[in-house]
């Protein structure tokens, strides 16, 4: 998915902004609703938006999800819920499942209370960066309500159905260590370096094929809803496929040549 979308940079969103950096080749969607930085019914759709936009910017390799100050998010406006129509309502999963669907690779860097719809979007990312003061938690049940944005099904694929009725049916929440522990967290660290591992993160994605690494994530996504031998076969043709790219050739002779590798990307 490229082309030329509309310029992200300084555009007013309802509860957060988005930055592209060109130098960095990443783009970044900022929360900043003040101390908890809730998410409201409209800012989700707008959310959708944004990742669609960043995923279709030539400018843009990573996607980064991140917020202002000491959480992450503590969830939905709750009120929106009874608010919002029910055909609204309806399209929340596929709001939230945005990052999921870019072909960029999309990090969330998580701080402090992680709740609700924020667990669920960073669920949906491919890497989840996390401050040691971390808490995650999917509180719907404490509302009479279940996850409404994937977050039960998403949550199950990564710790198994006993230690996802554990975190849902008991509203139980997660603190670091145990996230990185059970898979879900991809890093953890000290608060204050969260911002510096992320940068890191980024660059190191950079460095490798845009191809190969859209081919990966779209595999690995696909993988899941998969029986083993499909599995295999999608990647033994996915394999074959980018044989005959000029970023494999170009990373065989930067090997041998014991050089490091300047992937165009086709």
């Amino acid at each position: 998915m490229t082309g030329q979308p509309a310029d992200l940079n300084g555009k007013e969103f309802d509860g957060f902004t988005v930055t592209v950096d060109e130098g960095a080749q990443r783009g970044d969607i900022i929360l900043d609703r003040g101390d908890f930085n809730t998410i409201s019914m409209g800012q989700r759709d707008e959310l959708r938006y944004a990742f669609e936009q960043l995923d279709r910017d030539d400018r843009v390799r990573v996607i980064v999800l991140r917020a202002i100050g000491e959480h992450f998010s503590s969830g939905g406006y709750i009120k929106g819920f009874l608010e919002a129509s029910p055909e609204h309502v309806s399209k929340l999963a596929d709001n939230i499942a945005a990052p999921a669907r870019c072909e960029k690779p999309v990090i969330a860097a998580n701080r402090g209370y992680t709740f609700g719809v924020g667990f669920e979007v960073s669920l949906a990312c491919d890497f989840r960066l996390v401050s040691e003061t971390v808490q995650y938690a999917l509180p719907e049940q404490k509302l009479g309500q279940i996850p409404g944005s994937g977050g039960s099904a998403r949550l199950q694929k990564i710790v198994g159905i006993t230690r996802t009725k554990d975190i849902v049916m008991r509203s139980r929440r997660i603190k670091a260590q145990q996230a990185l522990d059970w898979g879900i967290a991809t890093e953890m660290h000290p608060d204050g370096e969260l911002e510096a591992a992320t940068d890191k993160l980024v660059a190191e994605l950079v460095q490798f094929s845009p191809m190969a690494q859209r081919t990966a994530k779209r595999l690995i996504n696909l993988g899941e809803d998969c029986n083993l031998q499909t599995a295999i076969e999608l990647e033994g043709f996915n394999y074959s496929r980018l044989r005959q790219s000029d970023d494999f050739r170009e990373g065989v002779d930067a090997f041998h040549e014991k050089r490091k590798p300047n992937f165009s990307g086709s």
